[in-house]
């Protein structure tokens, strides 16, 4: 076992009861693993966007300022409401995270993974350290750097679950939106990969040539005047009938539910005013937008509209699947399932409100990485 320090730091968010966010470093005391435990020294855990929720507790990034060696916003009243079940509580921020294990309990299994480099979600990798289960952990291929297998566990998961759901559910191909996220490029390399056809909406053409330039074939830009008629083409060449809404809020959704109609009914007959008899679903995956979810029931009698968590995929699918993905995605770390960085904050400088003004934008393309042992 490695000398450990006594005590190590993690970084914590904590709703006030004078109705604040307040984001803070602890000091906490060095966890002995249990036998089938082990304990990781935490190099690399990405902000993704499910960290933000937790992370800032529903607020805008450009609204925290310094306090001392925290960093605090206020929250408005519905917030308040909406988080009081979390008021005084000092919550561990980080859904994903690699490093090195450098103690193990006394389990052979935990024992084999002395010295390695290993990958998992659970939560609180915002850390110098973490104390796990060894049977969560993934082990990364020789070769592979913890920064590379930071990201391995919720998008790439999530990009195979999309296409999964898609296998489970009948369907023949997939709309995705804000895809030129880190996930979004995941998603064009798997769905080229295995031959799964996709529709790719964007906000900008400069979105749009990153995805063709990774090979992808159909990209709509939302913000073109000629959207919806792009919309209701690429979904009729691709029978895209299942959409990942990643943006929640405003009229997207309802958008892509009368383009996938339309697109029907260039090869099917209408049921009288109940539109086709095409099955149209839109899972909403995401938050980008905090807005209420708006739409015109313009798009006949057969849609659904619901929402996808990777968790409820992953039971539903059981835990050979599960270990099937996982194993995939450890094959493919530096290729299909590979992440890019826009910058490294060390486990201070999340603190810092430039910093959180930053990643708090949630900006399509950007994805910051924290190193706590920087």
């Amino acid at each position: 076992m490695t000398d450990l320090p006594d005590t190590y730091r993690r970084l914590v968010s904590t709703v006030t009861p004078e109705g604040q966010v307040r984001l803070s470093l602890q000091s906490v005391p060095m966890p002995t693993p249990g036998d089938d435990e082990v304990v990781i020294r935490v190099e690399a855990s990405p902000i993704n966007p499910s960290d933000l929720g937790v992370l800032l507790a529903l607020t805008e990034g450009d609204a925290f300022s310094r306090d001392g060696d925290a960093a605090v916003a206020p929250l408005s009243p519905p917030v308040q409401r909406a988080l009081s079940a979390r008021k005084g509580i000092d919550l561990p921020v980080g859904n994903e995270g690699a490093g090195v294990v450098v103690a193990a309990g006394s389990s052979a299994d935990a024992q084999a993974l002395l010295g390695k480099t290993v990958a998992l979600a659970g939560g609180g990798f915002y850390a110098e350290y973490r104390k796990v289960r060894a049977a969560d952990c993934m082990t990364v291929p020789e070769g592979t750097t913890a920064e590379e297998a930071a990201s391995s566990y919720v998008n790439p998961l999530t990009a195979l679950g999309m296409v999964g759901t898609m296998k489970r559910e009948g369907y023949q191909g997939l709309v995705h939106t804000a895809a030129a996220s880190n996930l979004g490029q995941m998603l064009v390399k798997l769905c080229k990969a295995d031959g799964v056809p996709l529709v790719n909406i964007v906000r900008s053409e400069t979105q749009a040539k990153l995805l063709r330039d990774l090979g992808a074939e159909h990209v709509v830009d939302m913000t073109a005047d000629d959207f919806m008629p792009k919309l209701i083409d690429a979904i009729a060449a691709t029978n895209a009938f299942l959409a990942f809404d990643a943006v929640g809020g405003g009229k997207l959704a309802g958008q892509i539910l009368a383009a996938m109609e339309q697109a029907a009914l260039r090869t099917q007959r209408a049921d009288g005013p109940y539109g086709s008899r095409q099955m149209k679903q839109v899972y909403l995956y995401g938050g980008l937008s905090s807005a209420p979810t708006e739409f015109n029931r313009g798009f006949g009698m057969r849609w659904r509209m619901g929402g996808w968590l990777l968790t409820y995929f992953l039971e539903d699918v059981g835990a050979t699947e599960a270990k099937a993905l996982r194993e995939r995605v450890s094959r493919e770390l530096k290729t299909t399932f590979a992440s890019k960085y826009t910058q490294r904050i060390p486990l201070a400088g999340v603190l810092d409100p430039a910093n959180i003004a930053a990643y708090g934008k949630r900006a399509t393309g950007e994805k910051y990485l924290v190193t706590p042992q920087a």
